[in-house]
């Protein structure tokens, strides 16, 4: 997902849960993504400051959003918030947000460290695997 002038961009993403939302920092140069914070799910108004102050700091092209779904592909009860969720992303910082698959990505995060944040930087290191094997 580079910029329409062909340069690298960076791009944050988060695992949505109900207490945590993990957060993860990659960009399109490197392919590559990694863990950056964990942020409270409340209060609200505390959640959306934090991720703010990130996305001041960091200065994302786009968000991604993990959108979880069963092992064959039907959608999680949880989804519907996840999409709220990207949806006030959207709405509040005017950026893209992508939905992708969270399939196994807390599964698939090591036990040690914050699992939320890990569990974020899998969900986005496969967004950029997959936008690399398209190109």
């Amino acid at each position: 997902m580079a910029t329409p002038d062909g340069q690298a961009s960076t791009l944050l993403a988060f695992d949505f849960g109900e207490k945590r939302i993990g957060v993860a920092i990659g960009n399109t140069l490197t392919g590559g993504a990694r863990p950056l914070a964990q942020v409270a799910t409340d209060p609200k108004a505390a959640r959306f400051a934090r991720i703010s102050e990130l996305i001041a700091q960091w200065e994302p092209m786009a968000l991604v959003v993990g959108l979880p779904v069963y092992p064959d592909g039907q959608p999680h009860p949880f989804a519907e918030r996840c999409q709220r969720f990207a949806n006030q992303l959207h709405g509040r910082f005017g950026l893209p947000v992508v939905l992708e698959d969270e399939r196994y990505t807390s599964a698939c995060a090591p036990e040690a460290g914050d699992i939320d944040a890990q569990a974020a930087a899998i969900l986005l290191q496969g967004h950029l695997n997959a936008k690399i094997n398209s190109a």
